[in-house]
């Protein structure tokens, strides 16, 4: 893909689901991964992947609640790689459906430091190093609650912010030569939502019967997204939430 090859590319969440494969299709086209987690065994493992197919990776274990680690992470991509061109700010957590009412603060906290805080941690790490090179481009994944009201408060709350940081990054940081969006992911068939559906199977039937494609999103269909979008083909694209739904928001 045109000017991914031989950039140098990080990945929070890289260890499972979209993270995974944003990683995966980033060494298929021949870019060096830094693979961040907080889950040292997924890591590991989507980095032994990339090795496997003759690709370059390393894992780094991130917490994104933690400056300290995401100083570290983007500092593995210079140490290893000797610089940072492609970022995919991926890592979060999904909500459990709960009424704005029916959580505590702590929740809230906790949903926000990962899904919103922990998005402007890496940017802030992240956008520097970018900088100095001449350029380079970010995606972050928000989600359709990002543009809706899917979800919870909270979740949306962390979603929404996520697309308000994507629009003013790309406004402070173009003329540096970075270019900022995001994705929106409807429902993708990641071990997140496997989980959920094996928890409730009849709320997961009702959900896919809702989705005009008539199934749940591919992971690959959002990391080949993330991978276009950080590709020269993608120049023009700036400060955009880019929905990959199925048709969900069409409704």
């Amino acid at each position: 893909m045109n000017g991914i090859k031989d950039g140098v590319a990080i990945v929070t969440g890289g260890g499972s689901g979209i993270g995974r494969q944003t990683a995966l299709r980033f060494a298929e086209e021949e870019a060096s991964v830094v693979v961040a987690d907080i889950d040292e065994e997924g890591g590991d493992e989507t980095v032994e992947l990339i090795q496997g197919d003759g690709g370059e990776a390393t894992f780094v274990r991130t917490d994104v609640t933690d400056s300290d680690d995401v100083d570290a992470m983007v500092q593995t991509a210079l140490d290893e790689y000797g610089g940072l061109d492609f970022a995919h700010n991926n890592a979060g957590i999904a909500d459990e459906g709960t009424r704005l009412a029916e959580y505590d603060e702590a929740a809230w906290d906790r949903m926000i430091d990962i899904n919103l805080k922990g998005v402007w941690r890496c940017l802030k790490a992240e956008i520097p190093e970018m900088a100095d090179r001449g350029g380079g481009a970010i995606v972050n994944t928000s989600s359709v609650a990002g543009v809706s009201a899917n979800g919870s408060a909270h979740y949306a709350a962390s979603k929404h912010g996520v697309i308000g940081l994507t629009r003013r990054a790309t406004v402070d940081y173009a003329e540096d030569g970075i270019r900022f969006n995001a994705v929106c992911p409807g429902v993708i068939d990641t071990p997140m939502v496997q989980q959920a559906g094996e928890d409730n199977t009849e709320e997961m039937e009702r959900i896919t019967a809702g989705i005009p494609a008539g199934r749940l999103g591919d992971p690959q269909e959002i990391a080949s997204t993330v991978v276009w979008l950080c590709s020269e083909d993608a120049s023009y694209v700036m400060g955009q939430p880019i929905v990959i739904d199925g048709g969900l928001l069409a409704q």
